[in-house]
């Protein structure tokens, strides 16, 4: 369930009303555009995708990726050897320590905001600079900047537990269409499928029809609105020809017991499954870890799930072949402080935290910074979220400094401009 401060719009939604949603908001789908019309072409024809693991509430870096065993902050954890030698991960993620020669850390993150509600969007918006205009999520972002590969599916999928439905608000000024398309539970729209009262030949003359008024409507009106109405059809029409991916009919025991027969475990497996369907960017979100009381416990929890799912899904997209062109992220909000409160809990720590990455050029076996010997601070260069973006987008093929988004007339850069990609972490 989400934490009380997740703020979150989210509402249940069936096909109809995603259509509804999206239809509505047609008006705004021309705001935002990139710079180079050419150049947007070229990076459409892309193959790269991106696979967001987003902790919300904000994972302990001391219990996961940055253990300090025998400190004044250390908790009861120890940490264990990885495949890298001289890197250690707590004892709660063995099976990741095992792939560690897979993966890459950046144990030197510093970020400003250490609170919930403001914290989620600067780091999922890579905290650009404030120019007055609300920025996209990265996966709105992404959806803009490579749009939907050839399977014609939604390029924004957020794979979440709770309630699903069109989140038009991600995709800020880019317009609704790049929105975040919701599988609450991991479950699809509702009447995705067509209704067995409806007979295929009535739904292709219900289509035909569409098209009919579509044409009429935009002989009379801009262009952007009858592309929006085509756009979500078309979108709910892919959906429907790939309601295979909702059918747990179709998964092994295997899988299942892999990947973990928990939430976590079960949407990042859809995650799997919808990257390699198509589409472009998928976020599997995990919510609870804003462990203000009983931090071990829950993290004891919690973890173990995140080593579960994790190390099935890089041993799955490596034995695919995927990992050269599929990015995987895994971060939150912020990290949890070094200082055990009253509630034996970890309260907010934006100071020095860490994230985790993978594929698509990222060079793997590579940890990025450090902290010193009780978590309380990073020893030498620290990281901003805005320099990972720089760092993610040209791992999946964008040059940030060349490519710009255009809110009407007004050119923007794609991500922090006064930032640079971690250069150590690419190929």
């Amino acid at each position: 369930m989400p934490h009380p401060r997740c703020q979150i719009a989210d509402h249940t939604l069936s096909r109809r009303r995603m259509l509804g949603a999206l239809a509505g908001t047609a008006g705004g789908l021309a705001c935002g555009g990139l710079l180079q019309p050419t150049f947007a072409k070229e990076l459409q024809k892309s193959d790269k995708q991106m696979l967001l693991v987003w902790l919300d509430g904000g994972m302990s870096q001391l219990e996961s990726w940055d253990p300090k065993p025998g400190t004044q902050f250390g908790g009861p954890y120890r940490s264990i050897p990885t495949s890298l030698p001289g890197v250690h991960l707590s004892e709660l993620m063995p099976r990741l320590a095992k792939q560690m020669h897979r993966f890459s850390l950046v144990r030197s993150m510093r970020t400003e905001d250490p609170n919930h509600s403001s914290g989620v969007g600067k780091i999922l918006r890579g905290h650009p600079k404030n120019r007055g205009v609300e920025y996209p999520f990265m996966g709105s972002a992404v959806a803009k900047l490579l749009g939907p590969t050839k399977s014609g599916l939604p390029p924004y999928v957020w794979v979440k537990p709770g309630n699903g439905g069109f989140i038009s608000k991600h995709a800020g000024f880019l317009g609704a269409k790049y929105g975040a398309f919701a599988l609450g539970n991991g479950k699809p729209p509702k009447n995705l499928v067509r209704l067995d009262s409806i007979t295929v030949e009535d739904d292709l003359a219900r289509n035909a029809l569409r098209e009919k008024f579509n044409r009429r409507y935009a002989k009379r009106h801009p262009p952007n609105n009858s592309e929006a109405h085509s756009y979500v059809y078309d979108v709910a029409q892919t959906l429907m020809k790939h309601s295979d991916l909702f059918d747990e009919a179709t998964l092994s025991d295997r899988d299942r017991d892999r990947y973990g027969r928990t939430d976590l475990g079960k949407h990042t497996l859809l995650g799997r499954r919808l990257i390699e369907a198509g589409v472009r960017f998928v976020q599997v979100q995990s919510y609870g870890w804003d462990t203000h009381g009983d931090n071990f416990n829950a993290h004891a929890s919690r973890v173990p799930k995140v080593d579960q799912a994790l190390s099935a899904l890089l041993e799955d997209l490596d034995e695919r072949g995927l990992s050269e062109r599929v990015l995987v992220v895994v971060m939150c909000e912020f990290g949890r402080t070094p200082r055990i409160n009253g509630s034996v809990g970890r309260d907010h720590w934006p100071n020095a935290w860490s994230l985790a990455m993978t594929g698509c050029g990222i060079r793997p076996g590579t940890v990025i910074g450090e902290t010193n010997a009780d978590g309380t601070d990073i020893v030498g260069e620290r990281y901003d979220i805005g320099a990972l973006f720089h760092t993610w987008y040209h791992a999946i093929g964008i040059d940030p400094t060349t490519t710009e988004f255009m809110n009407g007339t007004q050119p923007l850069p794609i991500a922090h401009d006064e930032m640079q990609p971690i250069r150590e972490l690419l190929s």
